[in-house]
């Protein structure tokens, strides 16, 4: 069952990868659009995951981002981003454990466009991630301590995106290509290990709108298709160079139904390590439901 999910999310991201090509000559998408899809949205689940993931009231990620700009036609911006991931587990006293904090500074360059249908950017980020607890890495027993237990890494993650407009089926496709790098000394020394301080990432996102009139100049997506596939290198327990274990996968369904303004629901399957601080060496084969936001004007 496994082998078979991981093949046909490999199959529709090698296919979603190749939507989009089609190009004709309209206006170019400005570095805001570019970022925001970059930098992921906000959301909230609901209490209905399917998988081995441990029980949860919800889970919450919030993204707000703050741009450092001198016009909304720039083609160099920053953005600050103080992202929080939150779990309430369904447990008595619903108790909520060690957020993820990860405040983080993204700079984008816009390369000149010349043909008004593919863009190219560049950007680097520099990111914390910590749970803001001060116990010991690990118990007595020698388990990792997830209710108290000190996680903290920083890194950098240079990257590339190619923006792609397909004017007849009117959606447009974003790829991006990154690689998230933990320096020596920069993450807490119990990592060493067993946490991947190499990670590659690579993403396609596509966002279908409907068609513009001058009474709606801006739209949202009506649906978006988001496929991600993570490669951890490194010395990671002891894992083979080529092993299955070192690849996280997620693919992500959101529709935005006409009647809600900046909100839609989405449903994600998620293969792969726990991104959850302390949880890192959780696998998780996880289906969820849930809201999300979606501000996106094309």
């Amino acid at each position: 069952m496994k082998r078979c999910s991981l093949m046909i999310l490999i199959s529709l991201f090698l296919a979603l990868s190749g939507l989009g090509q089609e190009r004709d000559s309209i206006p170019q998408i400005g570095l805001s659009i570019i970022s925001q899809v970059n930098q992921g949205n906000s959301y909230i689940t609901f209490p209905a995951d399917i998988g081995n993931i441990e029980p949860l009231w919800f889970e919450g990620n919030v993204i707000p981002n703050f741009y450092l700009r001198e016009s909304r036609n720039s083609r160099l911006m920053g953005v600050l981003t103080p992202q929080i991931i939150i779990r309430m587990y369904n447990e008595p006293s619903f108790p909520v454990r060690t957020p993820s904090y990860m405040p983080q500074i993204t700079i984008y360059y816009q390369f000149k466009n010349q043909s008004g249908s593919r863009t190219k950017s560049l950007f680097v980020r520099l990111a914390h991630h910590s749970n803001g607890q001060e116990g010991d890495f690990f118990l007595e027993n020698g388990e990792l301590n997830l209710k108290s237990g000190d996680f903290a890494t920083n890194y950098f993650e240079p990257g590339f995106i190619i923006t792609n407009v397909n004017k007849r089926l009117n959606a447009y496709q974003f790829f991006k290509t990154s690689v998230e790098i933990h320096p020596p000394g920069s993450s807490s020394a119990e990592l060493d290990g067993i946490y991947s301080k190499v990670r590659w990432h690579n993403a396609v996102s596509i966002f279908k709108v409907p068609a513009k009139n001058d009474r709606y100049p801006g739209k949202n997506a009506d649906i978006s298709v988001k496929a991600e596939a993570t490669w951890m290198f490194g010395d990671v327990n002891n894992w083979d160079q080529v092993s299955s274990d070192r690849l996280n996968l997620s693919l992500t369904f959101y529709y935005h139904p006409k009647f809600l303004e900046d909100i839609g629901l989405f449903v994600q399957y998620y293969h792969g390590l726990d991104y959850y601080n302390m949880y890192f060496s959780h696998r998780l084969d996880v289906l969820r439901f849930g809201l999300m936001t979606e501000k996106l004007r094309f």
